[in-house]
């Protein structure tokens, strides 16, 4: 592979990261502001004593003075109490759009027209209005009126306490536009010191993370909440916003946005949008005042006095709940008040103007470095150095938020390396396939197919060592071999052999097993090595069932071609040892030739059990691990036999089947009358042992060969009835052969 193809990928790849991180769609921003909150979790603003307090219409409140909305003469009481208290500002996180429904004239109204009521409506005219007495104590008090900014459509038009100028370039343009207004009784507006929005815009995923400072209604300008309680806490008249192209703000002749909102003395940093980012300290108690203590004049007076009281509501069912990076249920009167304290307390949260470029800097220079160096020092390192880079760039954006509060986010740009790294170390991979398959070609006339992919695979594994590992060997050998082998010249014999070998083999294979070698007319086959198989016990006893399955056709067609040829007909019979145990696998050899082999003394002990089917004459003999992991199959105990080389004795059992078998309807009577016949077998009892022996024969068919089997045990009962064992014999049957 040319190294221009190489390299044309991840360029590909660097373009397309490069124009969406331009293009930054909601998704991308929506992460990214994901990655914010994830610092503010990590170190959250710290709460520090401020001259901030929220009157908290809490549920304690609204238990001890009834539900909400309170007259309008207790919402006076309370401000008349707060004023008296010296707040220096009194902010209504709430909007009083129409008349109070507790005052006597909007009471009688909801009263039948009859001469009493009408008799007592002159009286009423007299009594002093609520909405009068509760805009006379607005009037007396520094207090700021709230109202709620709409899509909707309406005329209504806010208040406006305090003018608006700009510098640079006009922030109307910049600012989300509202048509409608949902505002206070005008009476009560009249008489506020200020008047500003409490609305607050979410982000996609709803949860609040920059406030906004002005607001446009139709053509005009409006202050938020908080900024209305800064400016009347200073008792300042203006506002001056500045936007792009204003003096002192660098932005290379493009309209980028607002950028600061001075208020009084205070300089507040913005979005571009106007919006103030909050830093979150989380939920703080100390920061609420319930409103029923300051009516109940049980508050400190410490708390309120000198200090922007907002007054709103954190009880559940007036539904003011939003979600912040670090509370999903605060109250939005907090939100407010939070904003409040870090102007005041100069702690803003920053996304510098230049970062957006700085981040995708950073994407171009690792990206082409990565697209260089890949080639030539390969993906480990290039891996290890847009690592150290990645931690490098999230190291400098944490040392940034916590030293200088900036949000720098690390992790886009990182993720659009790590896909640059992805597509250049693509192409490197399939430059190594292309090897690999040539490596393939090459050897595989030589060595085992699976022994080649590894070896290309990893050309490491071409040295001499193994692994121990719980494995099941096979072992499958012809019966009577020798006699069959008589009847063919050399070269016919190597076709019989490939045409026995290649089912069995594809059988193995089909279940999963690996070849080791064909010894003559001898497979040996092994499971759970080089790939593990956690089933490697249960697929080599399927394949010894369809190994011998797959006999039964074959002997069918020898049979047809023998009569065909006017021959006599060959029947192959097999045997097969299964046994599972620890074995050691790996390439063992020499230094100069080696094979992937296995070694191990459950090696030896599957290849007697092989030797054993001879012995008792069925097809499949199984070892005692393997029997214990197939206990779903047709298994029934031989014998215990001490083998040829071994000095302990062993219990082998039978595979007769599958499921099938033993869910049948006699298999349990034939599994009890057989451990009944070993048991009196072993205990001497032979008379008793070949009642059993009879009873087992009734259950005899030609799928499970009983018969033959049942006649090996009948021999040694008739032997041992004439020549009875010493008083040293202990039931186990001491194998003559391999």
């Amino acid at each position: 592979m040319k190294r221009g193809a190489r390299v044309l990928l991840p360029s590909i790849v660097l373009l397309a990261v490069c124009a969406l991180r331009i293009a930054n769609p909601p998704l991308l921003q929506e992460f990214q502001l994901k990655i914010f909150d994830t610092l503010q979790r990590l170190h959250p603003r710290p709460y520090r004593q401020v001259s901030v307090r929220i009157v908290d219409v809490d549920d304690e409140s609204l238990a001890r003075l009834g539900q909400w909305p309170w007259p309008r003469t207790q919402i006076a009481q309370l401000v008349t109490r707060l004023r008296e208290l010296n707040a220096a500002a009194i902010v209504f996180d709430i909007v009083f759009a129409e008349p109070d429904r507790t005052a006597p004239a909007q009471i009688l109204s909801l009263w039948p027209a009859t001469p009493a009521v009408e008799a007592l409506r002159e009286r009423v005219q007299e009594l002093p209005d609520h909405d009068a007495l509760f805009a006379q104590a607005i009037s007396a008090a520094p207090v700021v009126t709230g109202f709620v900014l709409t899509e909707g459509v309406n005329t209504h038009e806010p208040a406006l306490k305090a003018a608006f100028a700009h510098a640079g370039d006009d922030p109307r343009q910049f600012l989300h536009p509202f048509q409608a207004a949902v505002v206070n009784l005008p009476a009560l507006e009249a008489a506020a010191s200020g008047n500003g929005s409490f609305t607050i815009l979410a982000d996609r995923d709803g949860i609040i993370r920059r406030v906004p400072l002005a607001f446009r209604l139709r053509d005009r300008l409006h202050p938020s909440l908080v900024a209305e309680a800064i400016r009347v806490t200073q008792g300042a008249s203006t506002y001056l916003v500045k936007s792009s192209g204003a003096s002192g703000q660098f932005s290379l002749g493009t309209r980028t946005g607002v950028t600061h909102l001075k208020i009084g003395s205070m300089t507040i940093p913005s979005d571009a949008q106007g919006r103030l980012w909050l830093y979150d300290t989380g939920p703080v108690a100390e920061r609420f005042l319930p409103a029923w203590r300051v009516l109940a004049d049980t508050a400190d007076p410490a708390k309120i006095s000198g200090h922007i009281v907002f007054i709103g509501t954190s009880a559940a069912g007036l539904k003011d709940l939003r979600t912040t990076p670090l509370n999903p249920v605060a109250a939005g009167v907090e939100v407010h008040a939070q904003c409040a304290e870090q102007i005041l307390l100069q702690e803003f949260l920053l996304r510098p103007d230049w970062a957006d470029g700085a981040e995708l800097i950073y994407v171009l220079i690792l990206g082409i470095g990565l697209i260089i160096l890949l080639p030539w020092i390969g993906p480990a390192w290039c891996a290890a150095l847009a690592l150290t880079a990645i931690l490098g760039a999230c190291g400098a954006s944490w040392a940034a938020f916590t030293h200088l509060r900036w949000l720098l986010d690390p992790i886009v740009p990182s993720l659009a390396v790590v896909l640059i790294y992805l597509a250049g170390s693509l192409m490197i991979f399939l430059q190594t396939e292309r090897e690999r398959r040539w490596v393939r070609q090459a050897f595989s006339r030589y060595l085992s197919p699976v022994l080649v992919k590894r070896l290309a695979e990893n050309p490491k594994l071409l040295r001499l060592g193994g692994e121990l590992k719980a494995m099941t060997l096979l072992f499958a050998d012809i019966r009577g071999f020798t006699t069959i082998a008589e009847q063919f010249d050399a070269e016919a014999l190597t076709k019989f052999m490939n045409r026995f070998l290649t089912p069995m083999t594809q059988v193995i294979q089909e279940h999963f097993g690996t070849i080791d070698k064909y010894i003559g007319d001898c497979i040996m086959a092994f499971w759970n090595a080089p790939l593990d198989d956690p089933q490697h016990t249960r697929h080599a006893a399927q394949a010894a069932l369809a190994m011998r399955a797959y006999l039964v056709t074959w002997n069918r067609r020898l049979r047809a071609e023998a009569e065909a040829a006017g021959r006599q007909a060959i029947t192959v019979h097999i045997g097969i040892g299964i046994n599972t145990g620890e074995c050691c696998v790996g390439n063992l050899g020499s230094d100069q030739c080696f094979n992937y082999s296995v070694l191990g003394d459950d090696v030896n002990l599957a290849s007697r059990l092989e030797g054993q089917s001879k012995v008792y004459r069925t097809d499949i003999v199984i070892g005692p691990a393997t029997a214990e992991a197939v206990q779903d199959l047709t298994v029934l105990e031989l014998d215990l036999i001490r083998v040829k080389g071994k000095t302990k004795p062993t219990r082998i059992y039978g595979l007769l089947g599958d499921e099938t078998l033993k869910l049948s309807d006699g298999f349990p009577a034939l599994e009890a009358a057989h451990g009944r016949m070993l048991a009196a077998y072993r205990a001497r009892q032979w008379d008793e042992a070949k009642r059993w022996l009879e009873e087992c024969l009734k259950f005899d068919t030609p799928k499970t060969r009983l018969r033959v089997f049942y006649a090996v045990y009948r021999e040694r009962i008739n032997a041992y009835q004439t020549n009875p064992p010493g008083e040293e014999w202990d039931g186990v049957f001491v194998a003559q052969t391999k």
